[in-house]
């Protein structure tokens, strides 16, 4: 019960910042105030108007925010969003372009569920829709699920991918970002084995600890030094009486957004003292740089407890998949089984959660295929968000990541070179 009533008490300590923080810009835009200008009175406004958004940020899951896109045509074309396999975990949704003809590549983003929506993929889809059908794994925010649902943890992830795999067939090509490398991995070797007609043509793994020793950094540094019972008594909390999920236990994502703060909280309260003294001086605006970037870094989920737990334990600190001793449902999965999908691996010099060697290492995994279906990339001076969503990702790093796709694909194999930057 203790642990319900600490749930409860932050979400009453964010419900408050954000109930002060709208007192605030209410008081200081009382139009007799501007009687006697005061910018005392001013900053007021701004401080609330900033902490009003950034607490209220923090439980609302952000919108995908694309309605159309620009065809070949010149036209815009409309994206509707369509639940194509609903799960209660997750769902996996398909980015309709109305009124253009399908796209020959079919892309399955693998969104990460480590504490942020799949929202955060936002600019990565945008810029694959022009080229691809694009579907995504949506995941569910935690709080939102009942306790009737029964449990999900890496493995139940892992069978989730294979369901979503088996459903969109074997011309699909599968990209995933961070945290779901691994499982992802795992998934394509389950398929393998159980059913091979429903392997992927091809599989991008970007930023993802295949093998968290390979390269130590401060996120697998921290999984090092705590026991699991610390985690699972400091981390671990019962979801409050105002949501769904009541009773169901989770790492609760503002617990989570702490620990990302905390990581760069210099850096932080410096963005928003700037960000109020430019909405002091009217220059602030809803869809400012501040505002895009904090709105989707704000906007947490929680993950269930047995998920967290168990990727801490069985991927960090047993690191199953890098000796290649992963299970699921009590079966043995063979990384080495994987013989025909072909594998691509993208990494960042900078990366400081993933860093280099990292998640390359599901190369020397995949024992079973053959050098020329092996692929890597390591993209110089990119940091972690910068390998699938910024200027590193737009100007080299997916031009790579469809040539692959091209070169694996049985309509355009013949067209395209081999895979020129594969992995020595």
């Amino acid at each position: 019960m203790r642990y319900m009533i600490n749930y409860d008490l932050m979400e009453t300590l964010r419900n408050t910042n954000q109930w002060l923080g709208a007192t605030a810009q209410a008081i200081g835009s009382y139009p007799a105030f501007s009687m006697i200008p005061n910018p005392g009175m001013e900053w007021m406004r701004a401080w609330g108007e900033v902490t009003e958004r950034t607490f209220q940020r923090m439980v609302v899951k952000p919108d995908w925010g694309i309605p159309s896109i620009t065809g070949e045509d010149g036209k815009d074309h409309l994206v509707t969003i369509d639940v194509v396999v609903p799960e209660a975990f997750g769902d996996l949704i398909h980015f309709n372009v109305t009124g253009r003809k399908p796209r020959d590549r079919k892309v399955l983003l693998v969104a990460p569920m480590s504490g942020h929506y799949a929202t955060l993929l936002r600019s990565t889809v945008m810029s694959l829709l022009p080229d691809c059908e694009v579907y995504v794994t949506d995941w569910h925010n935690a709080r939102d699920i009942p306790v009737s649902a029964g449990k999900f943890d890496i493995e139940d992830y892992t069978l989730y991918l294979v369901d979503y795999m088996r459903h969109l067939g074997p011309d699909t090509h599968v990209i995933a970002v961070c945290q779901p490398a691994p499982l992802t991995l795992a998934a394509t070797a389950y398929l393998a084995e159980e059913d091979p007609k429903a392997q992927p043509r091809s599989l991008t793994l970007i930023g993802g600890p295949i093998d968290p020793d390979a390269n130590a950094t401060d996120v697998t540094d921290f999984g090092r030094r705590v026991t699991m019972g610390q985690l699972e008594e400091t981390m671990i909390q019962r979801v409050g009486f105002k949501y769904p999920g009541v009773g169901r236990m989770v790492y609760p994502g503002l617990l989570q957004l702490a620990s990302f703060v905390s990581m760069n909280g210099e850096k932080h309260a410096k963005a928003f003292q700037d960000q109020i003294s430019a909405v002091a001086r009217g220059e602030a605006g809803d869809h400012d740089k501040h505002n895009k970037f904090y709105d989707e870094y704000l906007a947490v989920m929680d993950m269930t407890a047995e998920f967290y737990l168990s990727t801490v334990d069985r991927i960090f600190k047993n690191r199953e998949i890098a000796k290649n001793e992963f299970t699921v449902a009590g079966k043995a999965v063979d990384i080495g089984k994987i013989t025909t999908v072909a594998v691509k691996t993208v990494e960042g010099t900078n990366d400081d959660i993933s860093a280099p060697g990292q998640c390359i290492a599901a190369l020397d995994l995949c024992t079973g295929l053959p050098a020329e279906k092996k692929a890597s990339h390591v993209e110089e001076g990119a940091g972690h968000y910068g390998i699938f969503a910024g200027k590193s990702w737009r100007n080299n790093i997916r031009p790579l990541v469809l040539e692959f796709i091209d070169a694996n694909s049985p309509k355009t194999a013949k067209k395209k070179p081999a895979n020129k930057n594969r992995a020595a």
